[in-house]
């Protein structure tokens, strides 16, 4: 069986089987010459968004090895994709690094990919051995520490992941082999094929630096249980999440920092990934109120046919310092407040619950609005209001009748929704000028300009309102007056 893609007009193959291989079928061959070698070939179109798609679940699924995996499509024209895994530093979880490739060659037969895998000191060099490095049917190929430079030089330069026209132009030459490379002199070398050699050479020898980026941020502090038996039942998963809740806590502990979001990552047997993250307001590192979140996105947590594997991750992370115990009750109610806003977001959703935040406009109602409660509050930009601002504002002023010495006294008596008031208190002025940028410049010192006079009033039962007149006084037109929020 062999996939096919079209190229140029000409149908070629891009991956066979092993059985096609036998046949004597190759990558890049011609289909109608592949058909005169194996009249019995099976074709279909090659799907490489979906094998791309493949390759990134599988780069996820690699997660349970190290959490810096990465994506890498096969744009060196080697005939296969594959993952980059960096296991620096995790190799001793599995007993090290024969007994880390031997796991993962085990799984991957299991879910049923056909497999090589190369280790190494380098990138460049891991990237040849599972290509290129002999013999060719061996699932898992190693380099030895400090022996690429030996590994290396009878390969093909093609395992240096140098593009076709390079390749081609250093065969023409008699330069087939790594070693070959190695003897020249460089400057013949750059001055002929451009930096691109030299840089691919010395990465996989270990001369420069190369990074991998990963397909998404590696957590710094993470906490992760393996099972001898896959684990399928919910009393397990609790009780395992406690465990890790635990150890991820005293790491953050330990280094200062609280958790803002914090993902749990189930890995199933059949090769799946069940995931549940939650997020919180502000930084916490207490273990019994992230319990509570995950409590309650167990319900979506699927085990499948089992899981062998939970990792706890901080994936997001604040400065935390210790906080000094309040002799009052204030500093309990915004901790209190804080876990209440945690639950209500993680169980609606953090979009549904909002919080009001300033906004520098003139108008009270656009001088705030509607952000997601667990956003961190944003330093205020300049100075805000000095007059008290109402607890309760109406989305909208809403007309009413008054009764008020002119033209800057306070209302005696006013009428809103049918309801009297008679006004025992005031204090005001407070003139709120319109937006000057958003005005007409022809009436902005006009007698039509729509400034404000706010005043807080009491009435003789107690209320406290909050009114305003609207433009300037004139003998000849009625003022309008407006209630617009109310005082506790």
């Amino acid at each position: 069986m062999a996939c096919v893609t079209e190229q140029n007009g000409h149908a070629l193959l891009v991956a066979v089987n092993r059985a096609a291989e036998v046949a004597g079928l190759q990558p890049g061959l011609p289909l109608t010459d592949a058909r005169a070698l194996c009249p019995h070939l099976h074709t279909t179109l090659a799907d490489p968004n979906g094998e791309r798609a493949a390759l990134g679940r599988l780069s996820t699924w690699c997660g349970r090895y190290t959490p810096w995996a990465a994506l890498d499509p096969d744009s060196y024209g080697s005939g296969a994709g594959g993952v980059w895994l960096e296991v620096t530093g995790s190799t001793h979880l599995f007993g090290g690094e024969d007994a880390m490739l031997a796991d993962l060659d085990a799984r991957l037969s299991a879910l049923g990919y056909t497999h090589r895998l190369g280790i190494a000191d380098t990138p460049g060099a891991a990237w040849a051995a599972a290509r290129f490095l002999q013999p060719l049917r061996a699932p898992v190929v190693a380099i030895p520490v400090g022996e690429i430079e030996t590994a290396l030089a009878p390969l093909s330069v093609a395992a240096l992941r140098l593009t076709s026209s390079i390749v081609e132009g250093l065969f023409r030459l008699g330069l087939r082999q790594i070693g070959q490379l190695m003897e020249r002199p460089r400057g013949p070398l750059a001055a002929r094929f451009g930096s691109a050699l030299i840089n691919r050479l010395d990465q996989a020898l270990g001369r420069r630096a190369e990074s991998i980026e990963p397909g998404r941020p590696p957590p710094s502090y993470q906490s992760r249980l393996t099972f001898a038996e896959p684990m399928t039942h919910r009393a397990g998963i609790e009780a395992s999440l406690e465990r890790l809740l635990d150890a991820l806590c005293k790491q953050l502990a330990a280094a200062r920092v609280g958790a803002r979001r914090v993902r749990l990552s189930g890995y199933k047997v059949d090769g799946g990934i069940a995931e549940i993250t939650v997020g919180t307001g502000r930084a916490v590192r207490e273990a019994v109120h992230l319990r509570r979140l995950f409590e309650q996105k167990l319900d979506d947590f699927d085990p499948g046919f089992g899981i062998d594997t939970l990792i706890l991750a901080a994936a997001a992370t604040d400065s935390l310092m210790p906080a000094q115990s309040s002799l009052t009750n204030d500093a309990n109610d915004a901790e209190a407040l804080a876990y209440l806003l945690d639950r209500l977001g993680n169980r609606l959703g953090p979009d549904h619950v909002h919080r009001l935040a300033p906004t520098p406009r003139h108008p009270p109602e656009h001088a705030q609005t509607a952000v997601p409660a667990q956003t961190v509050p944003a330093a205020p930009e300049g100075d805000g209001p000095t007059a008290p601002r109402p607890l309760q504002l109406l989305a909208s002023p809403e007309p009413i009748e008054v009764i008020a010495p002119v033209p800057d006294r306070p209302p005696v008596m006013f009428r809103w929704r049918r309801q009297r008031h008679r006004v025992a208190a005031a204090d005001g002025p407070e003139r709120i000028a319109p937006e000057w940028w958003l005005e007409d410049p022809a009436e902005l010192f006009s007698s039509h300009t729509r400034l404000r006079d706010y005043y807080r009033v009491e009435d003789t039962e107690g209320r406290r309102f909050w009114l305003f007149r609207a433009g300037l006084y004139r003998p000849d037109r009625a003022l309008k007056w407006y209630m617009h929020g109310f005082f506790p």
